[in-house]
């Protein structure tokens, strides 16, 4: 029977999380896709089970410990979980609320100990299985104006960290992966076109690139564990 992969954080269908889901089905894992809206989970599950596929949607906010429990126990044998929920809140420091600062916590750090913590109780005991944190340039520097994104980022570094030193031992592997640069999804593409067309061919990470990075640390050897791995454009500042 196929171990589970579990997906939280999954939108847009030309997304990362919705990549990501899809390399992991390819492999024939089953998928469970979660996130906040059923109609785009309904989409991403339909394209994976069409190219055959299994996938399964779940609604679910990765801060609510009990719904995230509860996704968790669907899972037959979960193998593989990744977290890639986030909020890219970008604010003058002077401007910052403090609803938009602890915003910014839920839903990128807190949300990330909740998916973390509860993977690790069901793949701890099992022996193996991989868990994945997506993180972005800011988790490794505050850039002006994202003192919020920047913080909650470093944040969900930290965990990783922790998790990967404490975990590792025990047959998890942890790892966290530094998104540096615009990604070439429906969200970016939406919002910005202008940084699209700017970036040119390959100027933008590939949603598919990504996950395939990530199907690779999965498969890694434990003799030699990735904990942390930068991914962005060849031709990106840095």
């Amino acid at each position: 029977m196929a171990t589970d992969a579990i997906i939280i954080g999954v939108g847009a269908e030309q997304g990362l999380g919705a990549a990501i889901a899809r390399r992991f089905a390819r492999e024939g894992h089953r998928v469970i896709v979660a996130g906040r809206t059923m109609a785009k989970l309904a989409t991403v599950v339909e394209g994976i089970e069409a190219a055959g596929g299994a996938a399964e949607a779940i609604v679910a906010d990765a801060t609510d410990s009990m719904q995230i429990g509860k996704l968790f126990d669907r899972a037959r044998d979960p193998e593989i979980a990744v977290f890639n929920a986030g909020v890219n809140i970008r604010t003058p420091f002077r401007d910052i609320s403090v609803e938009t600062f602890e915003e910014a916590w839920r839903t990128n750090t807190l949300g990330g100990f909740v998916v973390g913590r509860e993977a690790a109780r069901r793949m701890v005991p099992l022996g193996r299985g991989t868990l994945i944190f997506t993180g972005a340039s800011a988790s490794l520097r505050g850039a002006a104006n994202f003192a919020a994104f920047a913080s909650a980022k470093a944040g969900l570094r930290a965990i990783a960290q922790s998790a990967a030193r404490e975990l590792g031992p025990l047959g998890l592997h942890v790892a966290h992966a530094v998104i540096d640069g615009g990604i070439d999804g429906e969200r970016l593409r939406a919002r910005r076109p202008e940084r699209v067309a700017a970036a040119g061919e390959d100027g933008l990470l590939s949603i598919e690139a990504i996950a395939e990075a990530y199907w690779q640390i999965h498969r890694q050897h434990r003799s030699a564990w990735t904990l942390e791995l930068d991914l962005r454009p060849y031709k990106e500042p840095f």
